[in-house]
């Protein structure tokens, strides 16, 4: 329990303002930083967002947080609960070796969190555990060695678990069952030209060519040597540029 107690203190210290933001009886349980996108959902009202941020597991919800208040005071939370989510997959994309992106869905818009793949993991395993466990321990809290400790043992099934019965639900009709959330791993194949490596090569070379087409030219004063390697390499930035605004 003391760890317990240690972890939310430490969430709650570390992450600015968080605690005027909590529900009554919710209980930070890890948090990390990522992207959090929730551009692509079915809520035409919702505007799209993608923001770098801290992703805050709570007991009750899993949410994207960024408050400052330097230049000027600025609050993003944008928030799941996790009665509702039904859809968690871990995604990989091919041709990104540094990046994994997890699906949060609850039915009504879709939620893509970015992060590198370490750090993806512990959140798979935290966000999983705490829906799983939510209605028989609420309290409990996540460290990272403890989430990952869960994102590496293989899955088991669980014993079920009885429970003396202290008084009778006065209604138990108005109770509606809830759907057991689909957990899964996917791997995303995508052409290379396309992926976000090729695009980064794209880019970063192009800028070394223009560079290098520069320095060649105000050494040797050639412009039939500097000027091709300028133009390579600016057809080169441009190009990665339209394929980038091309993916979104």
């Amino acid at each position: 329990m003391s760890d317990n107690i240690r972890t939310t203190k430490r969430i709650l210290s570390s992450v600015k303002g968080l605690s005027a933001h909590l529900q009554e009886g919710e209980q930070p349980l890890l948090n990390l930083p990522a992207i959090w996108d929730g551009g692509r959902t079915t809520d035409e009202n919702q505007p799209p967002r993608s923001m770098p941020c801290d992703v805050i597991l709570t007991n009750q919800r899993l949410f994207g947080y960024v408050y400052t208040t330097f230049p000027r005071e600025r609050l993003f939370l944008d928030a799941l609960s996790l009665a509702e989510i039904n859809n968690v997959t871990l995604r990989q994309k091919s041709f990104e070796p540094v990046f994994r992106e997890l699906l949060v869905s609850n039915g009504q818009r879709k939620v893509y969190i970015r992060a590198p793949r370490k750090k993806i993991e512990v959140l798979y395993a935290a966000v999983r555990a705490a829906i799983e466990d939510g209605a028989t321990t609420p309290h409990t809290t996540f460290s990272n060695e403890q989430a990952e400790e869960s994102a590496q043992a293989p899955q088991t099934p669980q014993e079920p678990q009885t429970f003396p019965i202290a008084q009778a639900d006065p209604e138990p009709a108005s109770r509606t069952p809830r759907t057991t959330p689909i957990y899964g791993r996917q791997e995303i194949r995508t052409p290379f030209e396309s992926s976000s490596l090729a695009i980064t090569l794209l880019f970063v070379g192009g800028i070394i060519l223009e560079i290098g087409g520069v320095s060649i030219w105000s050494a040797t004063g050639s412009t039939q040597t500097g000027l091709p390697l300028c133009v390579a390499g600016f057809v080169s930035v441009m190009t990665a540029i339209f394929t980038r605004m091309r993916r979104k």
